[in-house]
């Protein structure tokens, strides 16, 4: 990989390598005046510091960085293995990055990783604008979107139809009988959270309900147990409980069930209860909940697979865009 050499900025900003040097490790020690011509010459030319001689050498290491949403979330623990287990198999390490869906923490990620020369970047996006990683793939370093659609020919990703998965659990509890249903879903500014409240609307429209009136909406502030739990509390505070509830993710589900239980509302007896990933928790709660499945750790693994594919042959790799399909799991919590 051809990048940026630090004389090269020096050459530029008219001042010598060691001085290009103590701007990007111990900036303290140059005038303010140097400082940000540096800054601003390394930025204009795109350099980029290397994290190892090793790397150094070599333009780039054997290793691929990893960002994602959520590492809390057990679906993104199960795409890290995926993606890990193909890394070990093919001699790369990983760098994990969390980003907490902060578009700052991601930026974060994404410097670190250029820094240490990484061969290729996974990410679950923060948001849906990809064009913010041609930055690193101008230099040589390939990217693969997870759990997130490129929507263009030049980029790779691996994802699920989060719309059919809405579809399928808002069909489920239709066919338990349901008409008043409600979903609770994280931050709407999350795609994933947008399409399963539309796969959920268009199954209520397919069965003659008005998606405004048969689907109430409640939008926690995050895809967590605890907002679960506080979800369901006040749905249970309102004294208008819905047949049935609908939860973006199976944290949600599982918090909403605790808070259920807590008010001493009968799951499935007197609300039907659906989340969403089929986690290894979905089975062992006190009432086994149905799910939506994905393929978590078949997305870490493929998406790695094209990465490297992509890192090892980049004249004759095909960009391809997977879409895998949920599939539902029915267990207690919807009356099977």
């Amino acid at each position: 990989m051809g990048g940026v050499s630090i004389k090269e900025v020096a050459r530029a900003a008219r001042v010598s390598p060691g001085t290009v040097s103590n701007v990007l490790n111990r900036p303290e020690r140059v005038a303010p005046a140097t400082r940000d011509r540096v800054t601003r010459v390394i930025r204009e030319l795109g350099f980029v510091r290397h994290g190892s001689a090793s790397t150094l050498r070599a333009g780039h290491s054997r290793t691929i960085g990893l960002s994602l949403m959520d590492i809390g979330n057990p679906f993104f623990t199960d795409v890290a293995a995926g993606a890990e287990d193909v890394a070990s198999e093919l001699g790369y390490a990983v760098i994990l990055g969390n980003s907490g869906g902060s578009r700052a923490k991601e930026e974060h990620n994404l410097r670190v990783f250029a820094e240490h020369r990484v061969r290729g970047v996974l990410i679950t996006p923060s948001d849906g604008d990809p064009r913010r990683l041609d930055g690193l793939r101008e230099h040589g370093i390939s990217v693969v979107l997870v759990d997130h659609p490129a929507h263009r020919p030049d980029l790779c990703s691996v994802t699920v139809d989060d719309v059919a998965g809405g579809l399928l659990a808002a069909g489920h509890l239709l066919d338990r009988g349901a008409r008043r249903i409600c979903h609770v879903t994280g931050p709407l500014t999350i795609r994933q959270c947008r399409d399963r409240r539309e796969g959920a609307r268009r199954a209520l429209a397919a069965a003659g309900l008005d998606p405004e009136s048969a689907l109430e909406t409640v939008e926690a502030p995050a895809m967590t147990a605890r907002a679960g739990q506080e979800a369901a509390e006040r749905l249970v505070a309102s004294g208008r409980l819905p047949e049935a509830i609908f939860c973006a993710n199976d944290m949600l589900a599982l918090g909403v069930l605790r808070g259920l239980h807590q008010a001493g509302v009968g799951v499935p007896g007197d609300v039907a209860l659906i989340g969403y990933d089929d986690i290894d928790f979905a089975v062992a709660s006190a009432v086994s909940l149905s799910s939506i499945r994905q393929p978590t750790y078949k997305l870490g693994r493929i998406a790695t697979e094209l990465l490297l594919d992509e890192c090892g042959n980049p004249g004759e790799h095909a960009h391809r865009q997977i879409m895998f399909q949920p599939e539902l799991v029915a267990r207690e919590s919807t009356g099977r």
